[in-house]
């Protein structure tokens, strides 16, 4: 006859890693995905749970410089790691030109996937300061977006691109 174990059987684990630049600690399930963590222990909750299987980009952080989906990413293996999510992203003053280009052009609607597609146009515009539409639109090609149509996000992400240059 076969067991089962629940989650509350096994035993916690210490994770270590740095979130938006602080160090951080945590006693936490071995099989808990990043984005769990994220919201749940670290109580940052700008992160957002679109699909939970990779295919929307709203849960995006960069881990270790690396665009993922927090969704598919298990604790574990960010042991040690360094975590950005869009709190740290909205603390730089090089990304807050971004984030009022999406609010300016009505980019960010109900907000769900608002994290998700600023993180991809930050990763975007760290590769391809001024970019073509073709370009914005690969970049952000990864995130679903159910309110805006994506004109107005295409838009948010020129505008900024061409504040930002003009700027430098």
């Amino acid at each position: 006859m076969a067991t089962s174990i629940s989650l509350v059987d096994v035993p916690k684990v210490r994770v270590t890693l740095t979130v938006n630049g602080e160090r951080q600690s945590l006693l936490v399930h071995p099989m808990a995905r990043l984005l769990d963590v994220i919201r749940q222990e670290l109580a940052l909750t700008g992160t957002k749970e679109g699909c939970g299987e990779g295919e929307c980009g709203a849960c995006s952080v960069f881990l270790n410089g690396d665009l993922v989906n927090s969704c598919l990413v298990p604790i574990l293996q960010v042991d040690g790691a360094e975590l950005v999510t869009i709190e740290g992203i909205s603390r730089d003053a090089r990304w807050q030109r971004l984030q009022q280009s999406f609010v300016m052009h009505g980019g960010a609607q109900c907000g769900i996937c608002t994290p998700g597609m600023i993180l991809a146009a930050v990763n975007l515009l760290q590769r391809i300061p001024n970019p073509l539409e073709a370009d914005i639109r690969q970049f952000l090609a990864g995130n679903l977006c159910r309110c805006t149509g994506y004109v107005k996000i295409l838009d948010a992400v020129t505008q900024a691109a061409k504040a930002m240059t003009d700027e430098s």
